[in-house]
């Protein structure tokens, strides 16, 4: 069992952008941070159900099979739900739609008191108040043995990582600059003692930065 992470971030650090308007709900920066795991033939199959076979089939999509790979449950911040968006919705079950890819336990860390939600696929949410090491051993313990994720947003990967409570981080580094949002590495000097350090470049021209421990 391992703690994983993978993230997309801009060459300056950001995992999140600033961008988005009523019209573009997701902003024009979020497409061009993604835009290289979207091409993937993975993606397309797993969040698309896209079985013509169309998509990238280069190093990019070799980390796209490893993020689904082995997971046994799945952490998350109350952004990556939505329910900073959603806040008094109480029929709002996040942004992944009926059948969310994760298809595992997800642990959303929330100070707003919510009853879980099962969804189609076998992913169901729970939502929870708690350190970060105590919504671990929660995960773990129903991850029958494979790898919890830590799904994200960067502030809950940057607590996690803080707390020294990642096996392996990888992170997508996209050559864009965006110059705003969340930047994952603020505070974390020193973070690569303690851990093996590699990097691939994709066709895409996107970086793929990996620690291990």
């Amino acid at each position: 069992m391992a703690v994983r992470v993978d993230l997309n971030i801009s060459l300056d650090g950001f995992a999140t952008t600033t961008d988005q308007t009523p019209e573009q709900p997701m902003g024009e920066d979020w497409m061009r941070l993604v835009g290289a795991y979207i091409a993937t033939r993975t993606f397309r199959e797993r969040l698309f159900k896209d079985t013509s076979g169309q998509g990238t089939t280069g190093i990019d999509d070799q980390y796209a099979r490893a993020y689904f790979d082995n997971i046994g449950a799945e952490i998350m911040g109350a952004g990556m739900f939505g329910l900073h968006n959603f806040p008094n919705d109480p029929t709002w079950k996040g942004w992944w739609g009926d059948e969310p890819p994760f298809h595992c336990p997800v642990f959303v860390l929330t100070h707003r008191k919510r009853p879980s939600i099962e969804m189609a696929g076998g992913t169901t949410f729970h939502f929870i108040e708690t350190t970060p090491a105590e919504a671990l051993r929660q995960a773990v313990a129903v991850a029958g043995g494979k790898d919890v994720r830590v799904g994200g947003g960067a502030s809950t990967v940057r607590d996690f990582l803080k707390a020294g409570l990642v096996d392996r981080l990888h992170v997508a580094i996209v050559p864009i600059l965006l110059g705003r949002g969340i930047r994952l590495w603020d505070n974390l000097r020193g973070l690569e003692s303690g851990y093996t350090v590699a990097s691939e470049t994709a066709e895409s021209g996107v970086i793929h930065l990996t620690f291990r421990r």
